[in-house]
């Protein structure tokens, strides 16, 4: 068995939190992946350019690492929820591009300094804004998990498909059918306790 390797480990989740992510894009219309399927708005795109955002300021910013990208959804006079819908404007190839770079960035970072590098974060409050890469290394890979998790969600809702990645839906098998029968089941099981 090879040593543990904390670093390795953390990121190798990250990665597959983003690839989880992109992958509930696959397929879908341009409607489908901007429409708003929550009160609050959650879409899939939108979950993208959030998630760009996040990399590029947690391992950018807090570092010390500045990155050449334009994203004026961040300007302190912005609606603060333009970083989580995408405008018309806004092609699905420039948001998907903006995280690949958001990746790129994120990873030199993460390859480039040790677990107790320490860096600030600017929008933190001051007395608890030290942190080093090994806690925002978990605070981005919780954050992206959570997200793919969000759009595993939004993605059945427009077409029923799901799971964690392709090839591996990490669900039970079953067709429509036993699904069918399954949503049945808890349906019942909610009416029946809401009746006591």
């Amino acid at each position: 068995m090879t040593p543990p390797d904390a670093k390795a480990d953390l990121h190798r989740y990250l990665r597959s939190a983003r690839e989880a992510l992109l992958w509930k894009l696959d397929g879908l219309a341009e409607y489908d992946i901007r429409r708003p399927l929550t009160p609050t708005g959650t879409n899939l795109l939108g979950l993208v350019k959030h998630l760009a955002s996040i990399e590029f300021g947690y391992f950018g910013l807090t570092f010390g690492r500045p990155y050449d990208e334009s994203m004026p959804w961040l300007a302190p006079d912005a609606d603060p929820n333009a970083d989580l819908w995408a405008t018309a404007d806004e092609s699905r190839e420039q948001i998907v591009g903006l995280y690949h770079r958001a990746w790129a960035h994120a990873d030199a970072t993460i390859e480039e300094l040790p677990l107790d590098a320490v860096g600030a974060v600017p929008w933190w409050p001051a007395d608890r804004n030290q942190v080093t890469l090994h806690r925002i290394l978990v605070h981005v890979t919780a954050e992206s998990h959570r997200h793919a998790g969000h759009a595993d969600i939004v993605r059945e809702m427009i077409d029923g498909a799901a799971g964690m990645a392709r090839g591996n839906d990490n669900l039970p098998h079953g067709d429509a059918t036993r699904w069918a029968e399954h949503r049945t089941r808890v349906q019942q099981a909610a009416e029946a306790a809401a009746e006591r």
